[in-house]
C-alpha cells in the first residue's frame, strides 16, 4: 500500500472514447451581482470562475449522461447489444431509488442482463469509475463499459450562499472503456479515504439521517450544500502532493514521461498552488474552472474534452489524473490514453 491509499493495476482495457453535455442556461458572474454585490469580484478571485452551466428546473445529470451516451456509440459505432455494462457515478441521482444506472440502461436501449450500479462519489468519482470498469474488463466479466460520470450541484447549492452558488457548474459525461489484449495496457491507481472531513462538505438532510441546524449549520438550510471551504482547502494542500508522488512511483515514470497532468478543477488559485507546490510544468496542467466552474465528478473528463481533445484524439498520450474532495476522498490514476476515436462536448 502506498502511504497515499490502496495502490491498484488494471490491464488489458482502454479509453475508446469521451463526451461531455453541457447544460445551454450560461451562468455569468454579472447575474451575481444584484444579490452578492461587490462581494462577486472578492470570490472570483479566489475561486478564478468567470462563468458556468447550469441546468434548467426538471433536467438531471442523467439528462446530461443520456445525451452524452448517444453522441458517444454513435461516433464510436458500438451496437448498443455489445455493450456489457453501465456505471454511474454521481452525487446527484434521479431517486434515493432505484439506481440510476437502471434507469439509463432502459433509456438508452441496451439490453437487459447487463452490469448496472450507481456509485456515490464526487470530486474523486472518474479515477474510481476508471479503476472499477477497467478492472470488470480485466477480470472477463465485461468487454466494453460505458461510465456515466456528472453531477448537478446546482441544484443543491444555497442561493444565499456565494461560497457555493459561484462555484459550482453542471455537466455529465460517458467515457467508453473496452477490452484490449490481456495483460497490455497498463494502468496504475491510488484511492484513499478519510472520513474525518465528511462534515465540511455535506448535504445534512434529504437522505435517512436528520442532522439538526446546531453550531456551523445553524441558520444553513439543511437540504443545501453546506462548504468549510478553508478546511476543504487545508485537506487539499495537505493530501495532494503526496498523491502526485506516490501515483508517479507506483507508475514508475517521471515527470518528463507525462504529456498531460489532469487536477479535479476545485479552483483555479488551488490548482496552481498543487501544481507549483508538486513542480509540475504549468503548460502540462490545464485550467477549464474559469469558463465551466466546478462540476464535480465530471471535471476530469470535462477537461479532456474541452482542453485536450486534440492531443488525445491525435497522439498516445501519458495522462495521470487526480480527483481529491468530497469525503473526504480521493483517486489518482496513471495511463496511456489516445488516440481516441471521440473526445467531444456538446450542449443540451
Amino acid at each position: 500500500m502506498a502511504s497515499s491509499g490502496q495502490t491498484a493495476r488494471t490491464s488489458g482495457s482502454r479509453i475508446a472514447g469521451v463526451v461531455s453535455c453541457l447544460p445551454s442556461r450560461r451562468i455569468e458572474n454579472e447575474d451575481f451581482l444584484d444579490r452578492f454585490g461587490d462581494k462577486v469580484h472578492e470570490v472570483v478571485k479566489m475561486t478564478g470562475v468567470r462563468t458556468r452551466y447550469w441546468v434548467e428546473d426538471g433536467t438531471t445529470t442523467s439528462d446530461l449522461c443520456a445525451a452524452a451516451a448517444e453522441c458517444l456509440l454513435d461516433r464510436l459505432g458500438w451496437e448498443r447489444g455489445s455493450v456489457d455494462g453501465i456505471i454511474f457515478v454521481s452525487q446527484t441521482p434521479d431517486y434515493r431509488l432505484p439506481a440510476t444506472s437502471c434507469v439509463l440502461q432502459h433509456r438508452l436501449g441496451l439490453r437487459t442482463g447487463i452490469l448496472a450500479f450507481d456509485v456515490s462519489l464526487g470530486c474523486s468519482g472518474y479515477p474510481y469509475g476508471l479503476w472499477m470498469a477497467m478492472m470488470m474488463v480485466q477480470t472477463g466479466a465485461a468487454k466494453r463499459i460505458l461510465l456515466a460520470v456528472g453531477d448537478t450541484s446546482s441544484i443543491m447549492n444555497d442561493p444565499d450562499d456565494r461560497g457555493t452558488a459561484l462555484l459550482f457548474g453542471d455537466a455529465g459525461t460517458v467515457t467508453a472503456i473496452e477490452a484490449t489484449v490481456p495483460d497490455a495496457d497498463p494502468a496504475w491507481f491510488i484511492l484513499g479515504t478519510d472520513g474525518q472531513g465528511a462534515d465540511n462538505l455535506i448535504v445534512p438532510q434529504g437522505a435517512f439521517r436528520k442532522r439538526e441546524a446546531t453550531g456551523r449549520l445553524e441558520g444553513h438550510p439543511l437540504d443545501k450544500l453546506f462548504m468549510d471551504g478553508g478546511e476543504v482547502f487545508n485537506f487539499t494542500l495537505k493530501a495532494v502532493p503526496s498523491l502526485i508522488r506516490d501515483t508517479m512511483a507506483a507508475a514508475g515514470e517521471e515527470f518528463e514521461d507525462y504529456d498531460m497532468f489532469l487536477l479535479h478543477q476545485a479552483n483555479a488559485f488551488m490548482i496552481r498552488h498543487l501544481a507549483k507546490k508538486a513542480k509540475l510544468p504549468p503548460e502540462k496542467v490545464p485550467i477549464n474552472i474559469d469558463r465551466y466552474g466546478n462540476t464535480s465528478s465530471a471535471t476530469l473528463p470535462l477537461l479532456m474534452t474541452t482542453d485536450r481533445a486534440d492531443a488525445l484524439m491525435t497522439g498516445d498520450c501519458q495522462v495521470a489524473l487526480f480527483g481529491f474532495g468530497v469525503g473526504y476522498s480521493w483517486a489518482a490514476a496513471s495511463m496511456r490514453i489516445g488516440p481516441l476515436r471521440c473526445c467531444e462536448t456538446i450542449s443540451l
